[in-house]
C-alpha cells in the first residue's frame, strides 16, 4: 500500500481560552499507513494543571485524563500489580504487561509481541457506572468513551471489535483489567472483554448486554 502521509515536524504550543494545546508531531493520512498499521495523531491539552491527551485513529477519538491517584479503582477487587500495591504500580506506571491478583489468582499478560498476533472470537459485555472512578493504568474512566478491559492484553493498547451479529466494527483502548468471575456469576469471568457502555451502544447491544464478538490487535504507528 502507498503511503499517503504528511509528516508535520515539531511542536506547537497555542494559548486557547486559559488553556494550552500542543501539538505532537504525527503522520496525517486518510486511512492507515504503510504495512497495515493505523495512525495514531495525539495532541495535548493541559487545563488547571491536568494533561489531556487526545488519540484519532481513524475515525474513532479517544480522550485520556490521569486520574487523581486517591480516586477508587473499576475494579477494586484487583489485590496487587507486579507484586506491589495497586495505587503504587500505578504511580510508578508498572502495569503494561505486569502480572496481577484478582482472588488469590494471579494473572499474566501476554507480551507486547504476542499481542500484536491477537484474535479471538467470545463473549463481550460492558460496563459503565464507575464515573469518578479509576482505570487499572490510571486514567480516568468514561462511561461514554471508547475504550475496554481484558485480562490479558498489555495496557494501554487499540483492539477493534466486531459484532458478529450485526457485523458492526469500531476501535476501543484497553485501558483497563477485566472482566473477572463475580459473586453472583462465575460465568462472567468467561467474558473475554468488557467494553465501556459508548462502546456498547456503538456496537448496537447496549440493550442486550452481552454480544458475541470478534477481537483483534491493530498495529499502530504514531
Amino acid at each position: 500500500m502507498t503511503r499517503r502521509a504528511l509528516v508535520f515536524a515539531g511542536s506547537t504550543i497555542i494559548a486557547v481560552a486559559g488553556c494550552s494545546v500542543i501539538t505532537a508531531p504525527y503522520y496525517a493520512v486518510k486511512d492507515v499507513a504503510q504495512g497495515g498499521a493505523w495512525v495514531v495523531r495525539k495532541s495535548y491539552s493541559i487545563v488547571k494543571g491536568t494533561v489531556h491527551i487526545t488519540y484519532t485513529v481513524g475515525e474513532f477519538t479517544f480522550d485520556v485524563i490521569r486520574a487523581p491517584i486517591d480516586w477508587a479503582l473499576t475494579h477494586d477487587e484487583i489485590r496487587s500489580i507486579d507484586g506491589l500495591p495497586v495505587k503504587e504500580a500505578i504511580r510508578l506506571g508498572r502495569v503494561k504487561t505486569a502480572p496481577y491478583v484478582v482472588g488469590g489468582r494471579q494473572y499474566v499478560p501476554m507480551s507486547f509481541e504476542a499481542s500484536k498476533e491477537y484474535r479471538q472470537e467470545g463473549l463481550a459485555s460492558w460496563y459503565g457506572n464507575e464515573s469518578g472512578k479509576m482505570t487499572a493504568n490510571g486514567e480516568a474512566f468514561n462511561p461514554d468513551g471508547l475504550s475496554a478491559a481484558h485480562k490479558y492484553l498489555p495496557i494501554p493498547t487499540f483492539v477493534k471489535v466486531t459484532n458478529l451479529e450485526n457485523r458492526r466494527s469500531i476501535i476501543v483502548r484497553v485501558n483497563d483489567r477485566g472482566p473477572f468471575p463475580s459473586s453472583h456469576n462465575a460465568n462472567s469471568g468467561q467474558r473475554i472483554i468488557d467494553l465501556s457502555m459508548g462502546a456498547a451502544k456503538k456496537l448496537d447491544f447496549y440493550g442486550k448486554g452481552l454480544a458475541p464478538v470478534r477481537v483483534e490487535a491493530i498495529n499502530v504507528e504514531e
